[in-house]
């Protein structure tokens, strides 16, 4: 039987592809430093618990399909918080931020259009677009120039015919990049000249490092029938399990045509906007903590691949991972490697290969990507495993 073509156009996460082997090794024993998903061990608020325990309904219903009332007004709240203003009907509620882009993308392209996005980037933003039918043109970055893009030569040639929007994460995953104000005011201005869609992922925004500043997009007040904002409970409140995001613009036509797909699907999980809605109320000093200790991670993480010899990394300014280029032939073979012959002591490490966070041919292809997600510690012992295989792969391969 066919298959579709979007999805063959389609590859495995290299986030998740490695599972499987994940799983074989704890099965053997071997104990898992999992660096390799962002799924963070800070502890998620006790009212989100709280307000599941406290639901009492007879009937676990649908909820509506732009979500419950009560998560639409805190996520308001959130916002009047930053100083700006949405209105009840520019918010989606959506199955994380995942079905947000994927909404935001089946309503934007058709097919063969295309979506430029700074390379490396989320993979699975190639997986959304492939499957509106669009493709994405990379915008080529060096960690030499610090992952920067914001640059009128580099962005304007990649624009065609076919283009339906630019792209980016705010902070980045997985370069840890944060736009200055004036970046981003000039993505937008491009953005706007050449009427583009500016879909702004901004799902990392509490997490900025060294007294640093973001702008949010949504302080972009002549940007109404462009931007679109990607938001999610997530990693901004180490919820990764609740699944709940939301699709944000103040241009109503597009909320209008996302809503036809949220009413298909009928609506997300009545208790996980319930539990999400509870988790707006949290102290801002719960944000303040967590960011303490993520900086204190990434200076760990960053102290640690400059003490490995041959690897080449930058330091991170926001959200909580690291890309890295080995001194390796192939990064996936070496995370095979790790997870299925290396160990030490019972222990080994996982990451995300880098390839599959460009769409250049060959690029990043002894690169990885590093969440740096556990306690500083753990941290200290997996980069310690890391710099042991290293020279262990490369011996097995001479």
């Amino acid at each position: 039987m066919k298959l579709s073509q979007k999805i063959d156009a389609c590859e495995l996460s290299p986030i998740r592809k490695f599972y499987p082997d994940i799983v074989a090794a704890e099965r053997r024993g071997i104990r898992i430093h999992s660096l390799n998903i962002g799924q963070p061990d800070i502890r998620t608020p006790e009212q989100y618990f709280e307000a599941l325990a406290n639901y009492r309904q007879d009937v676990l219903a649908y909820a509506p399909s732009p979500g419950i009332p009560s998560l639409i007004e805190a996520v308001q709240r959130y916002y009047a918080r930053l100083g700006e203003r949405f209105d009840a009907g520019d918010i989606l509620i959506t199955t994380g931020g995942s079905e947000a882009l994927l909404m935001a993308m089946q309503c934007i392209l058709d097919e063969g259009c295309e979506v430029i996005v700074p390379e490396p980037f989320y993979p699975n933003y190639n997986t959304f677009i492939r499957m509106a039918g669009g493709k994405i043109r990379p915008l080529q970055t060096t960690p030499e120039n610090g992952y920067r893009y914001a640059d009128r030569a580099l962005l304007e040639p990649l624009i065609g015919e076919k283009t339906r929007a630019i792209l980016v994460t705010n902070p980045g995953n997985p370069t840890g990049t944060v736009l200055s104000e004036q970046e981003l005011r000039l993505i937008a201005d491009i953005a706007k000249e050449h009427d583009l869609y500016l879909i702004c992922d901004e799902v990392y925004r509490e997490f900025i490092y060294d007294g640093g500043h973001l702008t949010t997009a949504a302080s972009l007040q002549d940007m109404d029938e462009n931007l679109i904002l990607i938001d999610s409970v997530s990693k901004r409140f180490s919820a990764c399990g609740a699944r709940i995001g939301a699709l944000i613009s103040r241009n109503r036509a597009f909320i209008e045509a996302a809503l036809k797909i949220a009413q298909a699907r009928l609506s997300v999980a009545t208790l996980d906007q319930v539990g999400a809605a509870a988790l707006y109320s949290v102290d801002p000093s719960y944000f303040e903590a967590t960011r303490e200790e993520y900086q204190r991670r990434r200076d760990v993480c960053y102290r640690k691949l400059r003490e490995i010899p041959g690897v080449v990394t930058i330091e991170p300014k926001g959200a909580f991972y690291t890309m890295a280029k080995l001194p390796v032939d192939d990064a996936e073979r070496f995370q095979s490697f790790l997870l299925r012959e290396f160990s030490v002591d019972g222990e080994t490490v996982a990451f995300a290969p880098g390839d599959g966070f460009y769409a250049t041919p060959n690029a990043g292809k002894s690169e990885i990507r590093i969440a740096y997600v556990r306690c500083c510690e753990e941290l200290e012992r997996a980069l310690d495993l890391l710099r042991l295989a290293i020279e262990a792969y490369n011996k097995k391969s001479k």
